[in-house]
């Protein structure tokens, strides 16, 4: 007899087959993480035990050709009670069962000792045991039909299946007897007993099952070789070496040493000084870097690929895999999974151990006492900064190596960090003189009072061959100006990125506008917020929309970016606009910050000095406030947590904390394209959007069912006019407006 584990799309595997490959993940990382390998092992063969029930048993079947399902009939245990399952649900009556509870009846078969670390991985290890987004956790479960009522749903045919699941135990080295009913009884309301009295605070256990059953799932029969790439820190020397090569002194933190013996670092430069590279030196074990934006997670991807060519580096954000489509040396799967020497990803990715969303443990069990860097740290808004905060607290209670890096960042801000990281004895806090920062004055800023004012700008930048950046903060704003450029700058080749493209398409609009800085002629690039800190390019000059300070600093470093002995000391233009008196039109930043930033600016062609920034910074940003979040955060200031252990919270917590871009969509005419293809297809053919556009979104029906879940737009809503505009929203009338379009 066989059980099956897998349905064919996941691999069609059998029980055996499955345990062996979480095993086998298992025996690797539980010792990477200090964890009992003959527990964690213990843990892994259990796990899935409660496959052989009818009812999961039918739900793979369900899955099959007839011919297939009558054949493998056959060869399984208790068909009748399968045969009835498939009925109910071809009637559309899919009672509840989950498998790892039916897992938990054989825990009479493991040590007595070992029984309260195996409820913490089993229970929980794909549903929380309370307030499951599915309300199918146990205590769910229990709630609303009694615990005697679950015990005997998933006790179901026992006396059919449950031999031929311990026979796939013994294979494991497990002692296997029979199991009465009453002994089973008794156990389960153990686990009940003891699941329903679990306290605040978070299961290792639960991460580490978590990371091997995922691991085991994604690499199949490939899992005992896969495995060996795993928990190998970086060989860091290629930054060593730099740091004493002939191009080392164009980076004055080169000179920086980093054997202070401050656990953390915060370090504050302009952009080329060297942050990157003094950042990676100060660490010591495995790395997790984090930055803001798709694109320059890409860049600093394939640099730190070059780099360390040796070593496991990932990267991970929303559509990572798209990237991956030219590159057949990452390994497409891996970049989800725990071990990576170098991982390279978002904050908002690390945001589940602020927030507890689904999967957290296993962030956190990854985290514990390896370095993370948090580069190109900013102002942000107040819930971001929150998190941020929050974020640091937690990597620190995490025994983590926390190094921060930022060119524009507050003064003020700068000090709740260093006090989160313990004081300034726990901090290595490193700063340029004013001298060596005097060789970092590149732009002559001036200020723009109107639009007849930009027109004219552009029309002699592109006369005279350059090559401009034309930035807004809205991205209908971006649009409006594609119109104008394409109509009122032949001479030109006018490009349009933001975020509302599809993902597929805005790819290749980053590799054009990194093609555009070494064109022959003249070209404008009209853009959003995404080429602030996401593109590695230089212009040779900026038209943008005020700002706040720290972002305006930032988008400046696309221009006479290069450094090397010929461009120091040379200047480039930024031309700044002044801010509407229309609040509205100030979105999404706050008007009092952009005001107060346009005024901090020089003007008249004047250079901004360096050695400045830090003063206009704190000018601007004399306090910083961190909003309150506490209730959404999983942990409290003094280290004790808010959440039960085993529970999680749902995605939706830090979506409303954050406000951050998390929807997507998709054209009609892709609908029939994206239900067909595979992951990495469907990436291709999404368009990010704000949750805040839902309401707008929601006229075209309810989201999709499958993939990301995306809203079917209109064809017109997309290069509307035949225009290479992206997505268009069209404008709600007043009373649906309770949304702004803010996101980039």
């Amino acid at each position: 007899m066989i059980l099956l584990a897998k349905s064919p799309k996941q691999g069609g595997l059998l029980l055996e087959e499955h345990t062996r490959h979480v095993v086998e993940a298992i025996e690797v990382m539980a010792p990477a993480y200090g964890l009992d390998v003959r527990v964690a092992r213990l843990g892994a063969v259990l796990h899935d035990l409660g496959k052989g029930h009818p009812a999961f048993q039918a739900m793979l079947l369900e899955k099959e050709s007839a011919q297939e399902r009558d054949m493998k009939l056959k060869q399984l245990p208790a068909a009748d009670a399968i045969e009835e399952e498939l009925r109910h649900r071809s009637f559309g009556r899919n009672h509840y069962h989950r498998h790892e509870l039916s897992s938990l009846l054989f825990l009479p078969l493991f040590p007595l000792a070992e029984r309260e670390v195996l409820i913490q991985m089993v229970v929980a290890h794909h549903k929380s045991i309370r307030n499951d987004r599915s309300q199918r956790g146990l205590l769910d479960l229990v709630k609303e039909n009694g615990v005697d009522e679950v015990f005997e749903r998933h006790f179901e045919a026992w006396p059919q299946w449950s031999p031929v699941a311990a026979h796939v135990a013994a294979k494991f080295g497990v002692a296997v007897r029979t199991l009465a009913y009453e002994e089973v009884a008794e156990c389960f309301q153990r686990v009940y007993d003891r699941v329903r009295r679990m306290v605040d605070g978070w299961s290792p256990w639960k991460g580490l099952l978590m990371s091997a059953d995922h691991f085991g799932s994604a690499y199949l029969h490939e899992t005992i070789t896969k495995r060996t790439a795993l928990y190998h820190p970086p060989d860091l020397s290629t930054f060593e070496q730099r740091a004493q090569g002939p191009k080392a002194k164009l980076y004055p933190l080169s000179e920086q040493p980093v054997d202070d013996p401050a656990t953390h670092t915060l370090v504050i430069a302009p952009t080329g000084a060297g942050k990157t590279d003094f950042l990676i030196r100060r660490c010591r074990g495995r790395i997790f870097y984090t930055l803001p934006f798709q694109a320059s997670i890409n860049a600093m991807y394939q640099r730190l690929a070059e780099d360390v060519p040796d070593a496991d580096v990932r990267r991970l954000h929303a559509a990572s895999r798209l990237e991956l489509a030219d590159e057949a040396d990452e390994d497409v799967e891996l970049q989800m999974h725990p071990g990576a020497g170098i991982k390279v990803m978002t904050p908002h990715q690390l945001a589940g151990i602020v927030f507890g969303t689904p999967k957290y443990e296993a962030i956190m069990l990854d985290l514990q006492g390896q370095d993370v860097i948090l580069d190109e740290i900013h102002t942000y808004d107040g819930q971001a900064r929150a998190m941020v905060v929050q974020m640091v607290r937690t990597l620190v209670r995490l025994d983590c190596r926390v190094h921060i890096g930022s060119a524009t960042i507050p003064t003020v801000l700068a000090d709740t960090l260093v006090e989160v990281l313990g004081g300034s004895d726990q901090v290595d806090i490193v700063r340029l003189p004013p001298a060596v920062l005097d060789t970092f004055d590149r732009h002559q800023v001036h200020k723009v009072a109107d639009e007849t004012t930009v027109h004219e700008v552009l029309r002699r930048a592109v006369d005279a061959g350059e090559h401009v950046l034309w930035v807004s903060n809205r991205v209908k704003d971006a649009q409006e100006n594609y119109r104008w450029a394409t109509q009122h700058l032949p001479k030109a080749e006018v490009l349009l990125i933001h975020s509302r493209f599809r993902r597929g398409e805005r790819r290749a609009l980053e590799a054009r506008v990194k093609e555009l800085q070494h064109a022959a002629g003249p070209c404008v690039v009209c853009a959003t917020q995404v080429v602030e800190v996401s593109l590695d390019i230089s212009y040779d000059r900026m038209v943008t929309a005020a700002a706040p300070l720290d972002a305006l600093i930032q988008r400046f470093g696309r221009v006479n970016r290069i450094r090397n002995e010929a461009t120091i000391g040379t200047y480039k233009p930024v031309h700044v606009v002044a801010p509407p008196e229309d609040v509205r039109a100030l979105r999404p930043y706050e008007p009092d910050v952009v005001r107060a930033s346009y005024a901090a600016l020089p003007d008249e062609g004047k250079v901004l000095a360096e050695r400045d920034v830090q003063l206009l910074i704190d000018g601007v940003y004399p306090t910083v406030e961190v909003p309150d979040q506490a209730q959404h955060f999983i942990m409290r200031e003094d280290g004790t947590y808010r959440i039960r252990t085993l529970q999680h919270h749902q995605k939706s917590v830090l979506l409303e904390a954050l406000d951050i871009d998390s929807a997507t969509c998709v054209r009609q005419s892709d609908v029939a394209a994206y239900r067909r293809g595979p992951w990495d297809a469907r990436v291709e053919l999404e368009i990010p959007v704000s949750h805040r556009l839902r309401y707008a979104l929601r006229t075209g029906g309810a989201p999709l069912e499958y993939g990301s879940y995306p809203y079917v737009i209109p064809d017109d809503w997309y290069h509307p006019g035949g225009l290479l505009l992206g997505l268009v929203v069209p404008a709600m009338p007043t009373n649906q407006s309770a949304f702004d379009t803010r996101f980039i």
